[in-house]
């Protein structure tokens, strides 16, 4: 049970899986999703980032050392519309020539519940650094049929676009905006010992 909750309290965005001294977590991409929705007009539209990459170092015997950062490469946003894609790559929304990178790293994890994690850290995202909270459940551990290790993370949770800087709206002529402030963000990661 402590095996895994170190590995469980390791986690960014899910990047870790059962855990002992100094071991050292890195993502499957091909079973991994970043994905993103926010609402424009009456619906949502859905996107997600196709180039990310994290590590997760995990200390058996003193956890408050464990650690774990992530990046996104901006450049990579993928909402199935290129005109829309390359809207969303521009000054008006994610600069990418300025800002290529997004990224977050851990400075504290703390258990909330069976299987529940709050993982703290700094997120820095359109050139703004902000302290964040993500709320990380783990949905198990074991060996795939080539024997490693493997392991589940999911993120959910709801970010503010204009909280890093990324404004950019249209007033509509019935009231309100274009495009919604929340941006509910979704981390799905398999993970491997290395």
């Amino acid at each position: 049970m402590k095996r895994v909750t170190v590995a469980m309290l390791a986690v960014l965005v899910g990047l870790v899986g059962v855990a002992s001294a100094a071991d050292t977590w890195t993502m499957d991409k091909a079973h991994s999703d970043v994905t993103f929705r926010v609402k424009h007009l009456m619906s949502k539209v859905t996107g997600s980032f196709v180039d990310f990459d994290g590590t997760i170092t995990t200390d058996f015997g003193n956890l408050a050392a464990s650690s774990v950062s992530f990046t996104i490469q901006a450049t990579s946003i993928d909402t199935k519309n290129a005109d829309r894609d390359k809207h969303l790559r521009s000054a008006d929304f994610f600069d990418v020539e300025k800002y290529p990178t997004i990224s977050f790293t851990s400075s504290k994890i703390t258990k909330t519940g069976e299987g529940s994690f709050d993982v703290t850290g700094t997120l820095t995202m359109h050139g703004v650094s902000k302290e964040i909270t993500l709320p990380v459940t783990f949905l198990g551990a074991a060996q795939d049929p080539w024997g490693n290790t493997k392991a589940g993370f999911e993120i959910d949770t709801t970010l503010s676009r204009t909280d890093f800087g990324i404004v950019w709206n249209k007033a509509l002529e019935t009231g309100g905006f274009l495009l919604g402030d929340e941006v509910e963000v979704t981390i799905s990661l398999e993970v491997a010992k290395k």
